[in-house]
């Protein structure tokens, strides 16, 4: 399934909470769509889902040869944040009954069943109530209710929420299975280490709008267009040497044996290793490559310093 979103706007009363945002979605990839709270994420799935339509610009969902306007409900499967299952129910019986909605014969559903339960390793526990599971365990269950169907597409909403770090890798190896198998998923997290696992492309929002957009490659240069250097060096530095040594370079003492250097040019690293080696030895220079939660913090902050006061 493949999505394209082109220049949504959506205005609730007197709140904006898409601003002209647009997106791609390729067949059988994990798309992250990221963002505080508030940030309007939810307004965009409800959008997607057909629960709410735009204002403006449009969607459009591809699937074979058939082309829609949102996700066709038969297409979808869904795990919202606020969960919903039979908690004085066995784990079976939910899954039955929620194949039985989507339409699952029988034979499928047993199917279904025995092929994610042994996933999950909870074929032994599939008789009990829900509400004698550990939350890691319902939560399984609740991803299982989200696929048991085979969608086109699947929308997961914290699907790491409340989980350990054992099962949050499970849940990463489950996502994983899914990718493999054609299926195109849509994450909504605020874990950023398991997203940066998964996510395929991101699209980062603040405030109804788009601000980072792209695979973690595209999206680091985005968010950091001037890389950084750690350099280590075998001596304490003092800002007055430095100031001295690099008078026209972009750099920052971290510590007394730590510099950061911004570099705007290609040969701007060598000059600075040419000016340091005379005046102190280096123990190492490594390029600075920050992970996707400090590239949210540092977009969050950019964003909201851009923002005009109120």
């Amino acid at each position: 399934m493949q999505i394209t979103v082109n220049d949504i706007q959506k205005s609730y009363a007197t709140v904006q909470a898409v601003q002209g945002v647009s997106f791609q979605i390729r067949p059988g990839e994990i798309f992250a769509l990221l963002g505080p709270n508030g940030a309007g994420k939810s307004s965009i799935i409800r959008m997607l889902v057909g629960m709410t339509r735009p204002d403006s610009g449009s969607i459009s969902v591809q699937h074979g040869d058939e082309v829609f306007d949102h996700v066709p409900r038969r297409y979808l499967g869904y795990l919202p944040e606020d969960r919903g299952l039979y908690i004085d129910k066995s784990v079976e019986k939910n899954l039955r009954y929620l194949a039985q909605l989507h339409g699952l014969s029988a034979t499928e559903t047993e199917q279904q069943l025995e092929h994610w339960l042994a996933v999950f390793e909870l074929t032994d526990r599939r008789k009990e109530e829900l509400k004698q599971l550990s939350k890691g365990n319902q939560q399984k269950v609740q991803l299982i209710a989200a696929v048991i169907h085979r969608p086109a597409l699947v929308i997961l909403d914290e699907p790491f929420s409340g989980l350990d770090p054992i099962n949050q890798e499970k849940v990463v190896q489950f996502l994983q299975r899914l990718r493999a198998e054609g299926m195109t998923v849509i994450l909504s997290a605020h874990q950023m280490a398991m997203v940066e696992k998964l996510a395929d492309h991101m699209l980062l929002m603040a405030k109804g709008k788009a601000v980072l957009a792209g695979t973690l490659s595209e999206i680091r240069t985005q968010a950091q267009p001037q890389p950084e250097v750690l350099i280590e060096t075998e001596r304490a530095l003092t800002p007055a040497e430095l100031e001295q040594w690099l008078p026209d370079l972009d750099w920052q003492l971290t510590a007394p044996q730590r510099l950061t250097l911004k570099l705007s040019g290609s040969g701007q690293l060598s000059d600075c290793l040419q000016r340091l080696l005379p005046h102190c030895p280096l123990r190492a220079v490594t390029m600075q490559n920050p992970d996707l939660h400090q590239l949210y913090l540092n977009a969050m902050s950019q964003h909201q310093q851009q923002e005009p006061a109120v």
